[in-house]
């Protein structure tokens, strides 16, 4: 390797309280290559260790190094002449704490890999759930908030905090966070004429680092060059083998031999070049410290708010009673978030969060664009604002109309959502076909709740999204329906395959009239039609299987979709109707062809 990289420049040049990770402990083998003491051997390693130490005891932490709060210490509770010491708590002299463990090793047996815990505190404080070997903030969308990495065999060696939950965290308490920490790295080679170091060692000390490099000759193996090496054999002569129960006292001169000799090492000259670097820092904890301890944090997300443009954070946003305007595509963004939700109301109103406890009332306009109070919105947290500041726009085509009847008439519409149609009609056709035959229609699946979650418009953003909208409807009904089920009611002729739709269309051409069953299942064949178009189907059919399903080819794709969830759920709505009609029938070969 090149004289840099034992130097290290760009490792010296990063602080860790600039990085989005902070390390909070580290044991960690960045890489080994090779035998040790061969040539060819090259290793880094990287550990740190850290303290969490009140403000007003910054100076007694600074004058702690690597070997004090490094990865030496193990944490175990111990008692002092009667003072129980937390495994948590450190002390620099008896009897005075001086900070705090935000991970905890725990030493088991020595079968059993060490335990590394996030401090308790931490998880409470800042709401966290562990999910294997992250802690997620559900409050934030589940952002990893802090993560342990583990070697193969399950060793752990490095635990990283991200830095905005534990400033948050250190502010709260009034804490700042001592990190010393250690790089070592070294190959061994048999040739050093590339290093150009005049000193041994080479050291450049500065005030909270310290960094040297080193040449060191060595014997293939690792031994020093040069080196003798000494071998002392004693032996007791006072064994007797017969001896049914032998007892030996303690040895004298009498009892004992002993001799001794030396060699001097043989094996070839080789080098290790090593390059060492210690760094103890200190990071201030975070001005605020909204999380934990509820400070009002200046609006750092703005919106527009007016034609011209004008923009505003949540500390104006609440002045009056108005409303924002965004993209359609927020809802997506907003509800494919773990934790998201979007509810309906009336036609052209809901309630979409990004995580469980964040509602905000919305309405779509006639434009298609969304609509947010204001102050709804300058309440929400600042990583929630800033996802719907990604999709504000200027105003254009006024406030929704059923929007404005629920919050300023307080005269809510008395219109129905398709989605919410859509969802219904498919239950009770389930229920209804239960019902008159004691089997389910649909089968179910894992997938189900997933599905039925995106059957909205605003997947219809775009023509692409139109048809995914088309093959999920097609998933919940075609590919859904049982098809043995409904062919115990009438079976396809012997040679003949029907597929599920055209088996539920026999089915009902035995309660009603043929005709009147094919246009009920023209908008289902449509959508499953449809799911196919962007991959297999012409502009003319395209346009056929449109009309099938219901929709209008000029108009924009969000009011297509519309218009399929419609259709659909007008269509297994009609289904539903005439199913109580609907009778298990002995199969008769060749019935209704």
């Amino acid at each position: 390797m090149e004289q840099s990289w034992f130097e290290m420049a760009e490792i010296r040049r990063r602080k860790f309280a600039n990085g989005v990770w902070i390390p909070l402990r580290a044991i960690h083998s960045v890489q080994e290559l090779g035998a040790r003491g061969h040539s060819g051997f090259k290793e880094e390693f990287f550990g740190a260790g850290s303290l969490a130490v009140p403000v007003d005891q910054k100076d007694e932490a600074l004058n702690l190094e690597w070997m004090d709060v490094g990865i030496s210490r193990e944490h175990g509770a111990s008692v002092d002449s009667g003072r129980y010491i937390p495994s948590d708590i450190y002390e620099v002299t008896r009897g005075q704490p001086l900070g705090l463990a935000l991970v905890l090793e725990q030493r088991l047996n020595r079968t059993e890999h060490p335990v590394w815990h996030l401090h308790q505190d931490i998880v409470l404080a800042l709401h966290l759930k562990r999910e294997g070997d992250r802690w997620v903030c559900p409050d934030e969308g589940y952002v990893e908030v802090a993560k342990l990495s583990r070697h193969s065999d399950g060793r752990p060696y490095l635990l990283v905090m991200r830095a905005e939950f534990l400033f948050d965290y250190l502010c709260a308490r009034k804490m700042g966070l001592y990190i010393t920490s250690y790089r070592n790295r070294e190959e061994v080679v048999e040739d050093v004429s590339h290093i150009k170091w005049t000193n041994d060692p080479e050291s450049d000390k500065r005030e909270g680092e310290r960094w040297e490099g080193r040449i060191i000759a060595i014997h293939e193996g690792g031994m020093p060059f040069g080196a003798e090496t000494a071998v002392f054999h004693v032996s007791r002569t006072d064994v007797d083998p017969e001896e049914d129960v032998p007892t030996f006292g303690f040895p004298t001169d009498d009892t004992t031999a002993s001799k001794s000799w030396s060699f001097k090492r043989r094996e070839r000259k080789l080098f290790i070049v090593q390059g060492e670097y210690w760094r103890d820092e200190w990071i201030d904890p975070g001005t605020y410290s909204p999380r934990i301890r509820g400070d009002s944090v200046p609006g750092s997300v703005f919106f527009i708010t007016d034609t011209a443009g004008t923009r505003e954070s949540k500390d104006t946003l609440d002045k009056e009673s108005r409303w924002l305007w965004f993209r359609p595509d927020v809802i997506t963004a907003l509800v494919d978030r773990r934790g998201g939700n979007l509810r309906w109301y009336t036609r052209d109103t809901g309630s979409v969060s990004c995580s469980p406890d964040y509602g905000v009332h919305f309405g779509v306009n006639s434009l298609g664009l969304i609509n947010g109070y204001a102050k709804d919105i300058g309440l929400l947290p600042d990583w929630q604002q800033r996802i719907w500041s990604g999709f504000n726009v200027s105003p254009e085509g006024g406030v929704s109309e059923e929007l404005l009847a629920s919050q300023m008439r307080a005269d809510p519409a008395n219109t129905e959502a398709p989605e919410s149609r859509f969802v219904a009609a498919l239950s009770s056709m389930d229920e209804s076909f239960r019902a008159a035959t004691g089997k389910p229609l649909l089968r179910e699946h894992p997938y189900r709740p997933e599905v039925l979650g995106r059957i909205h418009r605003f997947r219809a953003i775009d023509q692409k999204g139109l048809f995914a909208l088309a093959k999920d409807i097609a998933r919940l009904t075609a590919d859904s329906i049982d098809v043995a089920v409904l062919h115990e009611i009438v079976a396809p002729p012997k040679g003949e395959k029907w597929g599920s739709l055209k088996s539920l269309e026999k089915g009902l051409t035995s309660i009603c009239p043929v005709e009147q069953a094919r246009s009920t299942l023209t908008p289902l064949v449509g959508a499953y039609e449809l799911r196919h178009a962007d991959a297999h189907l012409p502009g003319s059919e395209l346009a056929q299987v449109m009309k099938m399903a219901g929709m209008d080819e000029s108009s924009a794709p969000m009011q297509q979709g519309i218009a399929l969830i419609e259709n659909c759920a007008n269509s297994i709505e009609a289904i539903t109707e005439v199913l109580p009609s609907l009778a298990p029938k002995a199969s008769v070969e060749g019935t209704h062809e």
